[in-house]
């Protein structure tokens, strides 16, 4: 659902929006899909420095399994 609203922008920001958004769609479809990219590129983030909190919380321990596969191996003969 839609709902109309009212920005205020500046005229350099509507100029600029004018010029990416060429004919290709309307001011507020442009806007729509950029406020989009810009959310779902905030949760991405979000989510990655999450992951990447998880993984530190982790290194230790990941490191330790690592070096217990690797003294497994057996060296190849050439």
């Amino acid at each position: 659902m839609q709902v109309k609203t009212s920005l205020i922008l500046s005229e350099e920001l509507l100029n600029a929006i004018a010029q990416q958004a060429g004919e290709q769609k309307n001011l507020s479809e442009f806007i729509e899909s950029a406020v989009w990219a810009f959310i779902s590129h905030n949760i991405r983030s979000e989510q990655e420095n999450r992951d990447l909190e998880i993984i530190n919380n982790r290194a230790d321990r990941l490191n330790e399994e690592a070096e217990d596969v690797l003294a497994y191996q057996v060296e190849l003969r050439r």
